[in-house]
């Protein structure tokens, strides 16, 4: 592989090579963007997160099939108002969205048509707020929905009450329009700030745009790549492709700023500038090469991930990371070659200038630490450990709607809901009963008594018979929020026990559990189950590329364990000043493996360029003069691209989007600390102290 790199990246090097890769990138940039089809023509708001073999999901498909006239799109319509609402009023509200003609308006609640008493449990206490539910033709797509709504509100605009839309029409019209508005504010926020920082770190506008033009070609090719997977039936997730912008922004200019910081020490020692790109790449490919391998295989794993919502990263970003590896060996080293000496002005380099400065702020690192090893080690991981006991300390977010921000319709109208009603009866759960006979009143009563006699269980009541009782519907609602931890686990109690619970009474069937309370169980076990063999797989892999690229055991024990040890540190130190700057007590459970994957993938890079200098150096020097030299050559680009690459991922933090604002928080806290800590000090304190001179 090395041997066939070389011959690449040597061709590249070349007048004539870098001409034809550059030529080669424009032509295919251009013939995506002009034939392949828009990957927004494919985008979705959600994944469907669980495998069809999951208790909830064959529970959903059950009661579609009895009670297929109740299917439909649900939207619920919340009217709040500072005076009473009466019948009369609703009513007239109700008449006039079904004279609307709404294309894809399925029902709505018959206000007018219901005796008093069949209503209460649609109106507030205080009779100021009330909820209708609606329902929509389940084919709609989204756009349609939103269409929909609009015209809903357009009806009600005039009377004196707030209205909004919740349930699962609300919430994806909203969670689409979210991610719509926030894709260019995030494109815009993450080229800026990347500009910027590369202007003040190295004070050369062409060091700062030649970049930024890499990156937009592997843009488009990635996003028109990702249109033709989208075209071969990928559902293209917009929260995957919002955070993939990030990375690949992030990882083009984290590679660049290693290939254009060997070419400019190369510069300094030969004329040609062919030459010096030709050598520089024979040094840094390789560990470019590696780096972005490392982050391709951690997407890779994600294919043996159950949750849609990991799933879905693995082709989306493993076509990402495909383009960042080959314009990094191929259009990066071309448009630095091509700019020579000017892509470093005002400051160029010259032959015969100083290399390496002695009294420079890594070399005093490097120094440092050759020095007092133990001191060092010891130091970062008593700090390292305080910030990673704090995990012990974290609490799990499950309701999706407290991620948006607080002023969203579907939010807001919910939120009204939930403190206008008991909240277990905002997404009660559905009960199916399927057995071989038919029961009688009596029984369906017995069952009932059962059900209502589980933890936390606040009502339960039959909801519909099919089958000729055969099949039976209950609705059972609980007396703590449906989202909450512990309703969870009253409900997964049940779920454990429904075959006892059965038995006990004598009936020969099955139970099914369906609804927002049974999704999230289902949920949070797929999820415990991915962290796990995410994890597991991950390291392996990772681990035993670096023993190809090392050719050793002992330095990828190192490596892997130093980011192991980051990885925690940055989720326990992220959440503890998450919560004190910005008051978030807690977080999603997708968060720590989304974490994970690119802490590991990303920080690992950092690590690979400095062992690979140090293995470069150890051919001259001793282990202490080798790490030394190691840390101040590789000290200042490492920083440069930990800065940039903390500050890509803070631009997360601009999105409406608790999810992706504590994530990309805690990537950044995480990779500073891989920047200044790990790789700075205690990967090379281990070094120090571990590594032997050769006899």
């Amino acid at each position: 592989m090395k041997g066939f790199l070389r011959y690449i990246t040597d061709r590249v090097s070349t007048k004539k090579g870098m001409w034809i890769t550059l030529g080669a990138w424009l032509l295919i940039t251009l013939m995506l963007a002009v034939f392949a089809p828009s990957p927004k023509d494919y985008e979705v708001p959600n994944i469907a997160s669980l495998p069809e073999d999951k208790q909830s999901v064959i529970a959903e498909n059950k009661v579609d099939e009895y009670f297929a006239e109740d299917d439909g799109l649900l939207a619920l319509l919340v009217l709040k108002s500072e005076e009473n609402l009466n019948q009369d009023q609703l009513s007239e509200v109700v008449q006039s969205i079904q004279d609307e003609n709404i294309e894809g308006f399925k029902s709505i609640l018959p206000v007018g048509n219901l005796p008093p008493q069949a209503l209460e449990n649609f109106w507030s206490e205080d009779e100021q707020n009330v909820f209708i539910p609606m329902t929509y033709e389940s084919s709609l797509e989204t756009d349609d929905i939103k269409e929909a709504n609009q015209q809903v509100y357009d009806v009600i605009e005039n009377n004196e009450y707030e209205a909004y839309i919740t349930g699962p029409a609300g919430i994806a019209v909203d969670s689409l329009d979210l991610f719509s508005r926030a894709d260019l504010v995030l494109i815009i926020s993450t080229v800026g700030i990347i500009l910027v920082l590369l202007v003040v770190i190295y004070r050369s506008p062409l060091l700062a745009l030649i970049p930024l033009i890499a990156a937009a070609f592997v843009y488009e090719v990635v996003m028109q790549s990702l249109g033709i997977l989208g075209s071969s039936g990928l559902d293209l997730s917009s929260q995957t492709t919002s955070i993939m912008s990030v990375l690949l922004f992030a990882a083009v200019i984290d590679y660049s700023l290693f290939v254009f910081s060997r070419f400019r020490e190369e510069l300094k020692e030969y004329d040609d500038k062919y030459e010096a790109m030709r050598v520089a790449m024979r040094q840094v490919g390789m560990p470019v090469f590696f780096s972005g391998a490392t982050v391709l295989a951690a997407m890779l794993v994600l294919f043996f991930a159950q949750s849609g919502d990991y799933r879905n990263f693995a082709p989306t970003f493993a076509t990402a990371l495909v383009v960042i590896i080959l314009a990094s060996t191929t259009l990066v080293p071309a448009l630095f070659t091509m700019f020579g000496r000017k892509s470093f002005w005002p400051k160029i380099p010259k032959v015969g200038d100083e290399k390496l400065k002695a009294n420079s702020f890594w070399s005093k690192v490097g120094r440092g630490v050759v020095k007092k090893p133990i001191a060092s080690v010891v130091v970062v991981g008593i700090f390292l450990l305080i910030s990673a006991l704090n995990m012990f300390n974290l609490e799990y977010e499950f309701n999706t709607l407290n991620s948006f921000p607080e002023d969203m319709p579907s939010r807001e109208g919910y939120e009204v809901l939930e403190e206008s009603f008991d909240s277990g009866e905002l997404a009660p759960t559905t009960v199916l009963y399927e057995g071989d006979e038919a029961l009688s009143e009596e029984e369906q009563q017995a069952l009932r008594d059962e059900l209502i006699d589980e933890p936390l269980v606040n009502e339960v009541r039959v909801d519909g018979v099919a089958s000729d009782g055969e099949v039976i519907s209950y609705s059972l609602s609980y007396s703590e929020n449906p989202y909450d931890t512990k309703t969870m686990d009253a409900l997964e109690g049940t779920i454990d026990q429904r075959d006892d619970l059965i038995s006990n009474l004598g009936f020969e069937g099955e139970l099914y559990f369906a609804g927002e309370t049974a999704h999230a169980v289902d949920d949070r076990q797929v999820n415990n189950r991915d962290v796990i063999v995410i994890v597991i797989l991950e390291t392996i892999l990772i681990f035993a590329m670096l023993i190809v690229l090392t050719r050793s055991f002992k330095m990828p024990l190192y490596m892997m364990g130093t980011i192991l040890v980051s990885f925690l540190a940055a989720l326990g130190l992220g959440m503890f000043l998450t919560e004190l700057f910005f008051d978030i007590g807690t977080i999603s459970n997708r968060v720590p493996l989304y974490a994970f994957v690119f802490l590991v993938a990303l920080g690992i890079d950092y690590n690979i360029m400095l062992v690979s200098r140090f293995q470069e150096e150890r051919e001259k020097h001793s282990v202490k003069k080798a790490v030394e030299l190691a840390v101040a050559n590789t000290g200042g680009v490492i920083s440069s691209a930990g800065l940039i690459l903390a500050a890509t991922f803070a631009v997360l933090m601009t999105q409406p989007i608790q999810l992706l604002f504590v994530f990309g928080f805690i990537v950044a806290v995480g990779i500073l600390i891989d920047t200044f800590i790990i790789r700075g000090i205690l990967l090379p304190g281990l070094l120090t102290l571990f590594e032997k001179d050769r006899s």
